[in-house]
């Protein structure tokens, strides 16, 4: 072969020598014409010759590739006919052009040609296999096997005017491999924490004779659910427990909504409280002291949001179960004396303190921030209030507050508080939790010392790593929360009239004149701010509206809409100043009307809508707006849509109120 290839192979220097014998043939007919004469003709016959072998070659190498092209196109075609695994290849339209006999038995049809792909596989749309570029496989179960759908889209007649592509379907059967991974994942496992929220509570409201039976009863009713799951359980502390499952079970308890918080607080035993459980779930961890580490995530989060609840966490993941009942008052104040002296210690440690609440600021955030204001200042350390917009609802508690030179140094820019931080500086955050609902969350970053206390129920998001976190959703207000931490900061701290009117009228705003989430210790702290010169007259007056404020607020309310009995929808009019306090009072107000248990009332501001839910405690409205993005309480929620219109605004709440009924059905 090597041998017939040389004699092929035309040799570049042939073409030289033809030109020297020609050079060479018109010197000697220059000297002697006869000789020059024969030299030429001689020159003639080899170009002649010359010619004539190039085109035989040419021949040649052209016979050679023929075949050579032909011995490749059948290798192809025997691969592709004989190919081990199902193909099929379809036009671009999806009617099938050619399948092998594989394809034709996982399908159960001999006869196929010219069907469209969709009749036996709906999954594969032909459209969307070449416009999606980033992909070239799909998992396809069919006929209880499962495929890996490989596609190659192939242009043919390129040398033609007119190309056509059609596309190639590899069916690579992975079924085992499916199967040992679900295996797999079902036997991974999962961790459960699970506590009593309300343990003291309930001890103390039950006769001795009877604790005992209502011990025996809820770890009877937490171990029958343990083994319903298969699982190793433990108690080791009176009133918590862990238990270590798998994942496969773990649907199972979702899909029943975590029946064990109705059947434990179903326990009639003699306790005159109803039992309720936290459970915190840790799955899908690369180990067990992963999923141990989420669970323990998990159960911060259920507790934070006032227990009752299940709360899964699966990496980033986070599902919520329950929380349909109101969060249950603590009556030990341990937690605030240890908190208001850890909060004394990290103030000392500091050079200056910041202050900062949610954006749109109301007498709640203000009040418990002067609160945490005057702690600072009795300690002797500088002590700064993040200024947030003048809204309505507190102008005239500013305005009395800006008269005092004291206060009117005290409130800044956040950009001036950006600019003076440094690390030995503690950023307090009140009456709110979450990074994007505050005033400049560039702040919390910028922050080495942070400090969080708040009344809202935790949501999904939240602060990481503060160095103190005050989270009670049992509490009526942040302003309660602090008047509790004041009494225990230091005896001698002497708060101003003006301070104390400011965390009353935080108290009674977020109770609505204490009837919302008021339990004895708001009436403590309302007790101890009254003997500290707080003036009911004045807190009238801190919130009184205006005119316009009344009438937008009336008109809202009589817009409002029944969608279900009990529940009704309204919507703020337009271009009104403050439309968010007008939507959180007509959202109040409605639930003055009889027969109205739960409201919502959409507000729209520049280029997002705004919404406040309310209820009377029936109706789970955090539950609600959770769906949409917000968070809240029980009976009081919020939350806020971005980039959207008024009415799809709505559609989407509508939406997230019927799945919560459907999921308060199926309970």
């Amino acid at each position: 072969m090597k041998d017939s290839m040389k004699k092929n192979v035309s040799i570049p220097e042939v073409r030289i020598y033809i030109y020297i014998i020609l050079l060479m043939s018109i010197v000697l007919l220059y000297y002697n014409w006869r000789i020059g004469i024969i030299s030429i003709i001689i020159w003639a016959y080899l170009v002649y010759y010359d010619y004539k072998e190039r085109e035989r070659k040419r021949k040649e190498w052209t016979a050679h590739l023929e075949i050579l092209s032909e011995n490749i196109d059948w290798a192809t075609k025997n691969a592709v006919i004989s190919i081990p695994m199902p193909l099929v290849v379809i036009e671009v339209d999806g009617s099938i052009t050619w399948y092998n006999p594989r394809f034709s038995e996982i399908m159960g049809n001999e006869n196929m040609l010219d069907n469209n792909i969709a009749e036996y596989t709906p999954e594969l749309n032909p459209k969307n296999l070449l416009s999606d570029k980033s992909e070239n496989s799909k998992l396809i179960r069919h006929q209880e096997r499962w495929y890996n759908v490989i596609w190659v889209p192939v242009q043919i007649d390129a040398l033609a005017k007119k190309s056509r592509a059609i596309i190639l379907l590899y069916w690579e059967d992975i079924t085992e491999e499916v199967e040992l991974r679900e295996i797999y994942e079902k036997k991974q496992i999962v961790v459960v924490n699970i506590q009593i929220d309300n343990y003291d509570e309930v001890m103390a409201n039950t006769e001795d004779t009877k604790k005992p039976a209502v011990l025996a009863e809820i770890d009877g009713k937490i171990g029958k659910w343990a083994s319903s799951l298969e699982a190793s359980w433990q108690k080791y502390d009176r009133d918590k427990f862990i238990v270590i499952t798998q994942e496969r079970y773990l649907a199972k308890v979702e899909q029943n909504k975590f029946e064990i918080l109705d059947a434990v607080r179903a326990i009639d035993a003699g306790n005159q409280i109803p039992v309720t459980l936290s459970i915190g779930v840790g799955a899908g961890g690369d180990n067990p002291g992963q999923c141990n580490s989420y669970a323990r995530s998990a159960m911060d989060l259920a507790l934070g949001r006032g227990g009752d609840q299940a709360v899964i966490k699966r990496g980033d993941k986070l599902l919520f179960y329950g929380g349909k009942t109101k969060a249950v008052e603590k009556r030990s104040k341990v937690k605030s004396r240890v908190i208001s002296t850890a909060l004394k210690q990290l103030m000392w440690q500091s050079s200056e303190v910041f202050i900062m609440s949610h954006e749109a600021p109301d007498l709640d955030s203000i009040g418990s921030a002067l609160g945490i204001y005057r702690c600072a200042r009795h300690l002797g350390k500088p002590a700064y209030i993040i200024e947030g917009r003048n809204t309505i609802s507190i102008r005239h508690l500013m305005d009395k507050l800006l008269e005092k030179e004291e206060y009117r140094a005290a409130f800044i820019r956040g950009s001036q508080a950006l600019e003076y931080i440094d690390r030995r500086s503690l950023l307090v955050v009140v009456d709110t939790h979450r990074p994007s609902f505050t005033e400049v969350p560039e702040l919390i970053k910028a922050a080495d010392k942070l400090v969080v206390i708040d009344h809202h129920r935790r949501s999904a998001e939240s602060i990481e790593s503060p160095v103190l976190s005050y989270l009670e959703p049992y509490a009526s207000s942040t302003s309660e929360l602090v008047t509790e931490m004041v009494q225990y900061f230091d005896e001698q701290v002497e708060l101003t009239h003006i301070e104390a009117d400011a965390l009353l009228a935080g108290i009674t705003m977020d109770t609505k004149n204490f009837t919302f989430k008021t339990g004895v210790r708001t009436f403590e702290a309302a007790s101890y701010l009254r003997r500290r010169g707080a003036d009911p007259t004045a807190i009238r007056q801190f919130l009184q509206d205006d005119m316009d404020a009344y009438i937008a607020r009336a008109e809202t309310v009589k817009s409002a809409k029944e969608i279900e009995p009990g529940i009704v929808i309204s919507q703020c009019p337009e271009n009104i100043e403050n439309a968010p306090l007008i939507a959180a009072q007509a959202a109040d107000a409605l639930l003055t009307i009889r027969g109205i248990n739960t409201s919502f009332v959409l507000a729209k501001r520049s280029d997002h809508i705004l919404i406040s839910g309310r209820s009377l405690g029936n109706i789970n409205v955090q539950l609600i707006l959770e769906k949409l993005g917000g968070g809240g309480h029980l009976t009081i929620a919020g939350a806020q849509l971005e980039g959207i219109e008024m009415e799809e605004a709505k559609a989407k709440l509508e939406d997230a109120i019927y799945e919560y009924l459907r999921e308060g059905e199926k309970r």
